[in-house]
């Protein structure tokens, strides 16, 4: 197994578990987190994908790398502006939660 193959294996298992957070969990923080998960993998994948080309033979081409490092950089602050829209909503409604049958999520006229 060569490390291209490990590479694109992991970066695969990154986006699958990004996935799995995507569809599992109901809390915004670990949906953004399973967001930036799955982001991560397809990096990963996209700068191996680009490294096998040089690999074999074609001409280098620093395009791929740009892109990567451009997606990195607007997934940061994509990520930032989550955090501060998720706690700008815990202290607007005192809870955050996607979970209908939650505490946040419930209406006042729900209330038991």
């Amino acid at each position: 197994m060569n490390a291209s193959l490990l590479a694109g294996l992991v970066g695969a298992a990154l986006v699958g578990l990004g996935l799995y957070g995507l569809i599992a969990h109901p809390h915004p923080l670990r949906k953004l987190l399973a967001f930036n998960l799955v982001g991560s993998g397809v990096f990963l994948v996209f700068g191996v994908v680009a490294r096998r080309g040089a690999a074999a033979g074609y001409a280098f081409d620093p395009v791929p790398q740009a892109m990567v490092i451009t997606g990195i950089v607007v997934a940061f602050a994509a990520s930032a502006l989550a955090v501060a829209l998720i706690l700008r909503l815990a202290v607007a409604s005192g809870g955050v939660s996607l979970d209908p049958q939650g505490p946040a999520g419930r209406d006042a006229g729900e209330m038991e």
